[in-house]
């Protein structure tokens, strides 16, 4: 446990958490924003970054890499008077760029004339850098290792003009010597050195290609100078063989391969052996050639050696049974009936990059494994695990990716006091991570709307009631079940375990109807702790088994059921499909969405904002900063907080969100930061209150309060077609011109429409080009005005296509009032939806200066119209959508207009979604009677 020690506004910053598995970066240097990955080289852009010193609050960029991340600059960055650029963990930021948190602006460089040079310099001199990998400070001296110049070199002050040429050269005999005296090393000779330390006086090299490390008792002030102790081999001249394939030698406490870093926290060395896929520890600082490590970690002891190295073959195990090494836990058996293991946890490393402590804590870049490890002490014993792992979700997962909490091959890391920092090569970035109370879980920020998205699925019964007939329900999971299942036959009533689920069975007696039958078989899955993977419920109306995935998410989609019933049975059962489906991650956010932050302790007080004006930024001593930006509150309470993603976070794929409040004490808490993943749109549908099982009622209201009818305006333009659409017996008809558009014949026709002493039109502007119809009186007597569309072409087949979804103007009710079991929807009605989350709309110039973050969309503003397109199913039938805007005097709500099929059941529970290319919302349910059942 530490404490943030800083004030900020003459409040102390809370004592908070550790780091913790899966966070997210809070800043980032480099880069404009978390994903981005500019390529072009400046002071304040980087390249494919290796090595990482900090002294004197200046951060030491070796802005070069050996594992071809490019662009590689051949260069050093210094940033200077970080303290000035980089915000503390608990600081109220401002909005003064995309992302207020990606800072740095190098004030040297090395290596280079400028800044925006990145030249291999091939010959050696005093100041041209050739693929440097590490550098060191003890902030007076710089040391950087120039790793294809075969040396290392040392300025005797921190340099402060570009280009600035070294003042000694180690490795070499002087500044333009570049060469390797062949296999056999000697005292003052290196290979490709890629780490470099200065500790107490001493410098320590990792001496990469000479499979050594060399220690300098003394920084030296001569060119050329030996050094005085090398560990890893017995002698300085033991010969090295250059050819890896060709090694002949195992892992053993005094030997290792291709050393990549050593560093020190003046009591223990550490050095990263990167062929032998461990870091090696002396518990005191070595004097004597060929000292022996103490402790390996990422292995189980000091003679293994393997990558990710989990298991063992256990020699005395004569059915040569694997046993883990390192993961304790199992993961299941296999086909034996053996236990079986990850392939890697928290204690195994594959191709670690470098190993730094703080004086109490061990942070290892894990580079094969994409991750930076975090040990809480420094391990006393081979094989330990580590306490937390940075840039994936878990020991066992690998995600690497360009996202907030991702790495990929992280090279070196540095730390200041309270920021550790991790050279993201791939991701041209260096990361900062600080340690926070860790009280908003992974995936914690939400879809306001949505909150979880549940895979749905059920059983209709139809059919008729004969005694003894069975009928079995099974559930399975296609994700842990067996690959192969042989279903279940019906013989018995109750539930029988299989090895594709679990089966229900019912027995029908002769005083059943189907809604007992329904109801019985409910109970059976339901029964005791219930199915393992679903909540069944039933529906009355359609005498269904309705299921609920338990899992939330695309899991739940995993969820697999069938059903049998008895030889000769009478009644039907009819599976919605072969698995649970509608499962979605409620996570994935677009620009605009109005969010909710889960968590505890977010804040100490509870407020709701006025959501007439735009929103504040805080609201009861709460904030959230999305990628530094404080988002737009709409309410704040210590299990949830709502607020708005902001707009301009368009143009990323990820982002950093954390939670700063004042507590009731006067002190600061910050939460540990999460990743979000930013998509165009993930659209979730707004549910009433107080309801939590899904699917849960929907917010949706009646359209309309006239009488509606749609004609959808399809085809392609030919000359001459002739459009018409007629009222009662009123015809109106458009002439097409080879100069039209669907969209004005359209127009056109909707003008023509206008004259009608009954109906009026207006022009449907969405995804499917329409002309709505209502009938100029309100209320029920504009119901079953009869209209039609037709088109034709006097010397040919027409090919403008005009469709009308039903034949007489329906449904009126009263505009605006909820749909309710009272006041139920009817088919073919227009409803109105409410969401958030389908992401910016087509920007024109009249709607762009009104959208707004955190701005309520005027009223009389122009519609909108989503950039991807939006479809709805309702009742399992297409549902059209009319439009999908921005609701004026709304924050980040779309107003979805849709018409329903015209052929729809009587159905309580009428399910409903919308869609946006792969991404559905989450699934509600609103009321709808057909008359004529």
């Amino acid at each position: 446990m530490k404490c943030i020690g800083v004030l900020i506004l003459g409040a102390a910053v809370a004592c908070a958490a550790d780091f913790t598995t899966g966070q997210a970066a809070r800043a980032v240097l480099g880069q404009e924003t978390f994903t981005a990955q500019n390529d072009q080289p400046s002071a304040s852009v980087l390249g494919g970054a290796s090595g990482l010193a900090y002294a004197n609050d200046t951060l030491f960029v070796a802005d070069s890499n050996r594992v071809s991340a490019g662009p590689i600059n051949h260069r050093v960055l210094l940033f200077q008077n970080l303290s000035g650029t980089l915000p503390l963990p608990g600081a109220e930021l401002n909005y003064d760029r995309k992302c207020p948190v990606c800072v740095g602006q190098a004030s040297v460089v090395l290596g280079q004339p400028d800044f925006v040079t990145n030249t291999e310099n091939v010959p050696a001199t005093a100041n041209g850098l050739r693929l440097p990998t590490a550098v060191a400070s003890d902030g007076v001296h710089l040391v950087v290792a120039d790793t294809n110049h075969n040396r290392v070199l040392i300025w005797n002050s921190i340099p402060t003009i570009n280009d600035q040429p070294a003042d000694v050269v180690v490795g070499q005999p002087d500044f333009t010597s570049a060469a390797v005296p062949g296999n056999t090393p000697n005292q003052k000779s290196m290979r490709g050195p890629q780490g470099v330390w200065i500790q107490n006086g001493k410098l320590y090299v990792a001496d990469t290609q000479n499979n050594r490390v060399l220690v300098y008792n003394r920084i030296p002030t001569s060119n050329g100078a030996a050094a005085d102790v090398v560990l890893g081999a017995p002698n300085f001249t033991s010969f090295v063989e250059p050819d890896l394939t060709q090694q002949k030698t195992d892992a053993v406490a005094t030997n290792m391969l291709n050393p990549v870093a050593v560093t020190s926290d003046g009591v223990h060395l550490f050095v990263t052996d990167l062929g032998y896929h461990r870091v090696l520890i002396w518990n005191s600082i070595p004097n004597n050639n060929g000292a022996p490590a103490d402790v390996a970690v990422g292995q189980p002891n000091l003679t293994s050696s393997l990558s990710n190295n989990s298991f063992t073959i256990d020699p005395n195990d004569t059915n040569h049974v694997e046993h883990p090494v390192l993961c304790t836990t199992s993961t299941g058996v296999d086909a034996n009936n053996n236990p079986t293991y990850p392939p890697h946890c928290n204690a195994t490393l594959s191709f670690p990059r470098f190993a730094l402590s703080d004086g109490t804590r061990l942070f290892v870049a894990d580079g094969g494994n994409d991750r930076v490890l975090v040990f809480n002490q420094i391990p006393s014993q081979s094989g330990q695990s580590g306490d937390y792992v940075i840039g994936q979700l878990g020991g066992e997962i690998n995600q690497a990716s360009d996202a907030a909490d991702s790495l990929r091959s992280p090279m070196s890391l540095a730390w200041d006091g309270t920021n550790l920092y991790v050279s993201d090569a791939f991701n041209r970035r260096i990361t900062v991570y600080s340690v926070g109370a860790n009280v908003v879980p992974y995936s914690g920020v939400r879809n306001a709307a949505s909150l979880k998205i549940f895979a749905l699925g059920g059983v209709t019964l139809t059919g008729s009631i004969t005694a003894d007939d069975s009928i079995t329900i099974t559930i399975g999971n296609s994700a842990t079940n067996a690959a192969t299942c042989t279903p279940p036959t019906a013989t018995a009533t109750g539930t029988t375990s299989t090895n594709c689920g679990n089966a229900y069975t019912y027995k029908i007696l002769k005083t059943d109807t189907l809604d007992t039958v329904v109801v019985a078989l409910v109970n059976q899955i339901n029964a005791g702790s219930g199915d393992p993977n679903v909540l069944a419920y039933p529906d009355h109306i359609t005498e269904a088994v309705l299921m609920t995935a338990k899992a939330e998410g695309t899991d739940g989609n995993n969820v697999t059921f069938t059903t049998t019933v008895s030889t000769n049975a009478t009644i039907t059962p009819t599976a919605s499909g072969g698995n649970l489906t509608g499962g979605g991650d409620a996570s994935k956010l677009a620009p605009g969405t109005v969010v909710s932050v889960l968590g505890s302790n977010l804040s100490a007080n509870t407020a709701v904002a006025d959501m007439t004006q735009p929103l504040p930024t805080s609201l009861g001593g709460a904030e959230v900063y999305i990628n530094g930006i404080r988002a737009p509150l709409f309410m704040v309470s210590p299990l949830q907080i709502n607020a708005q993603i902001p707009w301009e976070l368009i143009d990323t794929t990820s982002v950093s969100v954390y939670v700063r409040s004042m507590m009731s004490d006067g002190s600061i808490m910050v939460t540990t930061p999460v990743a979000v993943t930013i998509v165009i749109q993930n659209p979730g549908i707004f549910a009433q209150a107080g309801f939590t099982q899904d699917p849960r009622p929907g917010v949706i209201l009646h359209g309309s309060s006239q009488a509606m009818g749609v004609i959808l305006v399809d085809g392609t333009v030919n000359a001459n077609d002739v459009a018409s659409v007629t009222i009662e017996d009123r015809k109106y008809s458009y002439t097409v011109q080879a100069s039209d558009t669907l969209d004005s014949i359209r127009d056109g026709l909707v003008t023509q429409i206008n004259q009608d002493p009954k109906v009026s039109a207006t022009a449907g502007i969405t995804f499917a080009r329409n002309i709505q119809i209502r009938a100029r009186i309100p209320g029920p007597d504009g119901n079953g005005i009869p209209f039609a569309a037709t088109t034709t072409n006097s010397s040919g087949s027409p090919q403008l296509v005009l469709t009308p979804t039903n034949t007489t103007l329906c449904c009126a009710n009263i505009a605006n009032s909820p749909v309710t079991q009272d006041n139920p929807a009817v088919p073919g009605e227009t409803i109105l939806v409410y969401a958030t989350g389908l992401g910016l709309p087509v920007i024109t110039g009249d709607n762009q200066p009104l959208i707004n973050t955190g701005v309520p969309y005027p009223q009389g503003g122009p519609v909108t119209v989503p950039v991807n397109f939006v479809s709805s199913l309702a009742g399992g039938k297409t549902a059209n959508v009319l439009s999908a805007t921005l609701k004026p005097g709304m924050i980040g709500t779309f107003e979805v207009t849709l018409q329903l099929n015209s052929d729809m059941p009587t159905d309580p529970l009428t399910n409903l979604y919308i869609a946006q290319d792969i991404y559905i919302s989450n699934i509600v349910t609103f009321p709808l009677v057909n008359p004529t059942q």
